[in-house]
């Protein structure tokens, strides 16, 4: 999801996990030169890319797009930087008027809520490990497991998740692998765990292997 107008911050290690990737993988050495100088962005505060992750589920980009700018122009808010007091303040009638489903309605309340209680330790999670992060998000109503891999891999840029419920995925490490030929969960755990300790950049690459515009989120 695009928010040209927020800053973007490319992680630090990027290059020396392309230099890693190329010198222990014979896919990846042939994709980073291939895909040009692109690179993982962060954009956004941690509670709006989650928002917007609820208020996208299940539609287009397009219309996730369209939903979201009504719903941001109930608040107060810049529509990149959505407050959860804000959102707490809000009738459920116009979040409905503003094309949010019932339930997506309550998912965005109870992430709110969670953010708002301090039941997440978001000030914490620099130091905190993955799964641990992970943990906590799942626990939130609309979020989970493939949505707070998207989150530690865009938001917080963490370097090495390896998302395996995701479609994509698991498509480019058939094709790129495997000959197009259908992979299991287990295989693409094996090819990605040669990855490590940079599963989320090779991620990165293998979505762009399919897509040569950059993944954003």
């Amino acid at each position: 999801m695009s928010r040209a107008e927020t800053p973007e911050v490319t992680p630090a290690y990027w290059d020396d996990a392309c230099k890693h990737l190329a010198r222990r993988d014979r896919v990846m050495r042939k994709l980073i030169p291939q895909l040009g100088e692109g690179r993982l962005q962060s954009r956004g505060d941690a509670f709006t890319t989650l928002a917007r992750s609820i208020v996208g589920q299940q539609i287009s980009v397009k219309a996730a797009q369209s939903v979201w700018d009504r719903f941001a122009a109930l608040t107060p808010c810049d529509a990149t930087r959505i407050q959860p007091s804000a959102v707490l303040s809000l009738d459920a009638m116009l979040m409905r008027d503003a094309g949010l489903s019932a339930r997506k309605v309550e998912y965005l309340v109870d992430l709110a809520a969670h953010f708002e209680s301090g039941v997440i330790h978001v000030p914490q999670w620099q130091q905190m490990d993955d799964e641990a992060i992970i943990e906590e998000l799942v626990a939130i109503r609309g979020i989970g497991r493939w949505t707070a891999e998207m989150f530690l891999i865009f938001h917080l840029m963490r370097p090495n998740v390896l998302p395996l419920d995701d479609l994509g995925l698991i498509k480019g490490i058939s094709v790129n692998y495997f000959s197009g030929e259908p992979v299991s969960r287990a295989e693409a755990r094996e090819v990605g765990d040669a990855w490590a300790p940079f599963r989320s950049v090779a991620t990165w690459y293998i979505w762009r292997s399919l897509d040569p515009l950059p993944v954003d989120y």
